[in-house]
């Protein structure tokens, strides 16, 4: 019962792992904008791995687990089955599992770890553990990882885990990671979905939209370059932030790109556009004073040039959308017509 004894649940560990199935030119993004403005092995392993009944890998796999002596007749193989979800892990798996992340040298096998941590910190309950364990930390330092899916299961993790406002306290620290990763990462990946996702959840109160003021500039810019699933996530992040009086300065005066008002389209997405339209209703409920105003029309590139001076562009597309087909992208025009 002494330490071999935890070295051989944690071998037994690694080895059940190895099949838990898996989830799901780098530039920085705002100086792209603004300059185009202008394996056999595994398998066999897998193939021959039992995985015991009661197991930890019975308990989070979700694969049907069939004990020696049962009988694979398909009339009563239901009744022989054990198989049980992420959400009845106990405590002491949750702490094997954040051991094997910290040991494992084996770049699946981390990975492996880190999908079936997030989907156990898709429960309550665990996400306190997780917390309680200084499992936040441990998750979070592999934001860092070389491995581009490690970082994006790494990112899946800590979005379930950001879920609990107790957690937000820990994980708001790793905000800075998250933005540079947003920025250096790929247009349209899986990384910088991750990202958002994460970066919506922290932005939900207003506790921790600060961190996240200097970025609105790469997130305009990000809605010029993204497709359709990205530019919503961007969205939800800014109109998450522009609900916010006390940031809506810093969001005005950020550098946006001329280009933003092309979105205001019947072509764009109805999904993209509806938030599109939020956004700019946020920002109309601000309301500068003559000397701000007149401060802020000397800055050309600037989102209150752009989408709220009297010059703006924006006052000419609006109309247009009077006529799009959604009933609910008429109504959030009209309320920004009147």
């Amino acid at each position: 019962m002494g330490d071999d004894n935890v070295v051989s649940r944690l071998g037994s560990l690694k080895a059940l792992l190895g099949i838990v199935a898996g989830a799901g030119a780098s530039y920085g993004v705002y100086k792209l904008v603004f300059s185009r403005a202008g394996d056999v092995n595994t398998k066999k392993a897998a193939k021959s791995l039992i995985v015991q009944p009661g197991s930890l890998m019975a308990k989070v796999s979700g694969f049907k687990v069939v004990s020696k002596s049962d009988n694979l007749d398909p009339d009563t193989e239901s009744n022989d089955i054990h198989s049980k979800s992420a959400g009845s892990l106990e405590p002491r798996h949750l702490s094997m599992l954040l051991s094997l992340l910290q040991s494992s040298p084996n770049p699946e096998e981390r990975r492996n770890v880190l999908v079936t941590l997030g989907n156990a910190a898709a429960f309550t309950v665990n996400q306190d553990l997780l917390r309680e364990f200084g499992g936040l930390h441990i998750i979070a330092s592999f934001l860092s990882d070389p491995s581009p899916e490690i970082r994006v299961q790494t990112l899946n993790a800590l979005n379930n885990l950001s879920m609990n406002i107790c957690n937000q306290e820990q994980l708001k620290i790793y905000v800075p990671s998250v933005m540079q990763m947003i920025e250096t990462s790929p247009v349209n990946s899986d990384l910088q979905l991750a990202a958002l996702r994460l970066l919506t959840n922290l932005s939900v109160t207003d506790n921790h939209q600060h961190l996240m003021k200097n970025s609105i500039t790469l997130l305009l810019s990000l809605l010029i370059v993204s497709n359709d699933v990205l530019q919503i996530q961007v969205l939800k992040v800014l109109v998450n932030l522009s609900s916010n009086p006390d940031l809506m300065d810093d969001i005005v005066q950020a550098q946006a790109p001329a280009s933003l008002i092309l979105l205001f389209d019947g072509c764009t997405s109805t999904s993209v556009l509806l938030r599109l339209l939020f956004f700019v209703g946020n920002l109309h409920a601000w309301r500068p004073s003559a000397q701000v105003a007149e401060a802020l029309r000397r800055r050309q590139d600037s989102l209150y040039c752009v989408l709220l001076d009297s010059s703006s562009q924006l006052h000419h597309k609006l109309p247009l959308l009077l006529s799009h087909p959604d009933e609910e992208v008429k109504m959030q025009v009209a309320r920004l017509l009147t």
